[in-house]
């Protein structure tokens, strides 16, 4: 069964119900969990006057609050939680790759159109997996 499962959050509201799903499957395989996050690199252009360093810098620091504090809910090591800066898909599965994952969970928002079965996000990661995925469908 899966032996490292690496974790894909956006650290909204809804990694609560995600989390429970994870606890659950980690629970069944025994297998070594971590965690990750994306910070998408902001437009500088947008913020020329607050210092697009200091928001991103402010964004990477509360991140890394509070997937430490998930990491605690879910007893994973620092040494397993990543903060990562750049296009989303394209880091999860980096990291994803680097870590051996053999499984990459995720939410859903999918709203509308194809988006509907599956968020741009967790479509992205699905299609460019070398390993299993799971997206997990949020409520509405």
């Amino acid at each position: 069964m899966y032996k490292h499962i690496l974790f894909a959050t956006d650290l909204s509201d809804d990694t609560g119900y995600i989390l429970e799903k994870v606890r659950v499957i980690r629970g069944f395989t025994g297998a070594k969990l971590s965690l990750i996050h994306v910070v998408e690199p902001l437009p500088g252009y947008s913020y020329a006057y607050l210092g697009i360093e200091d928001i991103e810098g402010q964004l990477i620091e509360e991140a890394k609050k509070m997937i430490a504090k998930l990491g605690e809910q879910l007893a994973v090591d620092n040494n397993n939680q990543w903060i990562e800066v750049g296009p989303t898909k394209s880091k999860i599965l980096k990291t994803a790759d680097e870590i051996q994952a053999d499984l990459i969970v995720c939410g859903s928002h999918g709203r509308h159109g194809l988006s509907l079965l599956l968020g741009s996000t967790a479509n992205a990661i699905l299609h460019g997996a070398k390993c299993d995925v799971l997206t997990v469908r949020l409520p509405e």
